[in-house]
């Protein structure tokens, strides 16, 4: 596992390309994805949101397209670039959310302070997860919901070849060819495959003290939403 440091500069490294090569490497299903997570929410009647690992806010920006009525909605990174990329788009958006420096093992927030706290694409970069997990059930009030979203891979051996291939060869080449960063889009692939995805990871939520753990499978299978209670 990379050390949070590290994947911080790394981040801030390819933040200029990184919204685009989202789009392109995903054929732009992530918009989707974070969709799925901001139309979770909203069933939940959820007023006020933290978004950990918020990168350049695509998911804020999301839940605020489909929550009208949020009260308070922020986001932390540990990627100065990565923020300063966000705030301008939130401020185009017009979107009242705000985002700031944070670490995901040591939330800066009171204990029970929001109905939701969301990570898109950031928890397997989290070096220690149990302590991370903990903080995250820490900020969230009584009842209120955990919603992950995260790479994993097909459970179709076919499709997992297909996808294996692709993961490891192509888009790699892809992200060197556009940002120019070859160490980048390795990690991105060796962390995928690394990550303990599936019921592995639901059965981490429940050692945290989430309740009413679901899995999703979105895409088939290359991405699930966790969505998990207090």
């Amino acid at each position: 596992m990379v050390p949070s440091g590290d994947v911080g500069a790394m981040f801030d490294r390819i933040a200029p390309t990184y919204d685009r090569l989202n789009r392109l490497l995903s054929l732009r299903a992530d918009i989707r994805w974070r969709d799925c997570v901001a139309r979770a929410l909203a069933a939940r009647r959820v007023r006020s949101v933290l978004d950990v690992a918020t990168g350049t806010a695509d998911l804020l920006l999301a839940i605020d397209r489909r929550l009208p009525g949020l009260t308070r909605a922020v986001g932390v990174d540990v990627a100065p670039d990565m923020l300063r990329i966000a705030r301008d788009k939130l401020a185009r958006a017009g979107c009242a959310a705000q985002v700031a420096l944070g670490d995901a093992h040591r939330l800066p927030f009171a204990d029970r302070a929001f109905d939701a706290v969301t990570v898109a694409f950031g928890i397997r970069n989290v070096t220690d997860r149990p302590r991370a997990l903990a903080e995250m059930h820490r900020v969230l009030g009584d009842g209120g919901t955990l919603a992950v979203l995260e790479f994993s891979l097909p459970e179709s051996p076919r499709l997992r070849a297909a996808y294996l291939t692709y993961f490891r060869h192509v888009l790699p080449a892809i992200g060197r060819l556009v940002s120019g960063d070859a160490q980048a889009y390795r990690y991105l692939n060796a962390s995928v495959e690394a990550f303990p995805s599936g019921p592995r990871f639901a059965a981490m939520l429940r050692r945290a003290g989430f309740a009413e753990v679901a899995i999703r499978r979105l895409t088939f299978g290359v991405t699930m939403l966790y969505l998990a209670s207090k």
